[in-house]
């Protein structure tokens, strides 16, 4: 059971960004308290207002927009999780993750966590793009950052094999919402 935990599920732009709200839902059933941010491109494929709704709290899709004027958002959103999960997570954005680029609302909030959380990233995009050589060595280089001696500060919990909606056949779709889950619930009691 999840029942008080935080946890802000960082949005990128992937057609697997519809699936989130399903995910919201078993979240919620297991008493999980969802913050919602966005990058624009996750905002082309399922609007913040359902997210909205999903969560009970105000999506955030903009670096500078502030919903409490006198909070710097960024921060009060790293704050405020007990978990950061990345889902869809893209090539592009894992990759950024990776060599510390903070150019929008979601890599900003990754960058500025406390040490002491964990982020779960759940990849989804093309076959040949999860199998690209930079992508597995940013996965390399942030499955090997700690939190303490043995936790890892990253991990990643999918993706599996599939149709994926380019046409191709292979590793890319977004993980299972159980299987999510129970990573979720893994890294909790650590």
């Amino acid at each position: 059971m999840l029942n008080n935990k935080k946890i802000i599920i960082g949005i990128t732009g992937g057609i697997a960004a519809y699936r989130i709200c399903s995910l919201i839902n078993k979240l919620k059933k297991e008493g999980a308290d969802i913050k919602v941010i966005m990058t624009d491109a996750a905002t082309k494929f399922v609007t913040p207002v359902t997210f909205q709704s999903l969560t009970n709290h105000p999506v955030h899709t903009d670096t500078f927009d502030t919903i409490n004027k006198s909070d710097v958002e960024h921060i009060k959103l790293a704050d405020w999780c007990d978990l950061f999960l990345l889902a869809p997570a893209t090539y592009n954005t894992i990759n950024k993750i990776a060599y510390g680029i903070a150019d929008n609302l979601v890599t900003t909030v990754v960058s500025a966590l406390p040490n002491d959380i964990p982020v779960l990233i759940a990849p989804a995009m093309n076959c040949h793009m999860w199998e690209n050589s930079i992508m597995k060595s940013s996965i390399k280089r942030l499955e090997n950052i700690k939190i303490g001696a043995a936790i890892p500060k990253y991990s990643f919990v999918g993706p599996q094999k599939g149709k994926l909606v380019c046409g191709y056949e292979g590793e890319g779709v977004l993980e299972k919402n159980e299987v999510i889950i129970k990573r979720i619930d893994e890294l909790m009691k650590k």
